[in-house]
């Protein structure tokens, strides 16, 4: 199944071990070189308005998703798929893009 960015932006995402619904798809992440998804970003809900800045961002890799549906996308999250800071964020995306297990 092919599906392009917007296709994906409109599904919502729900972790099947827990039922919770997670958000829609912000953004990917993929390798320039051969056009390879990497990842896909859902971008932090801001707090009260944004007065007290936002949640983490949640990076899901492929390993992370389960199946992509006509309406959802159901995930299975792992410890690494949360991200705790923007310092994290880079060198978890910079082990993405080499390869390496976190």
């Amino acid at each position: 199944m092919i599906c392009s960015l917007n296709d994906l932006k409109c599904k919502e995402v729900i972790n099947v071990e827990t039922g919770e619904k997670i958000g829609f798809i912000d953004d990917i992440e993929f390798e320039p070189e051969n056009g390879t998804v990497i990842a896909f970003i859902i971008y932090g809900r801001m707090r009260f308005w944004g007065i007290f800045g936002k949640e983490d961002d949640i990076i899901l890799t492929c390993q992370d998703v389960r199946l992509i549906g006509k309406d959802t996308i159901l995930v299975k999250l792992t410890g690494s798929s949360y991200v705790k800071s923007s310092i994290r964020k880079n060198k978890n995306l910079k082990k993405l893009k080499k390869g390496i297990d976190f």
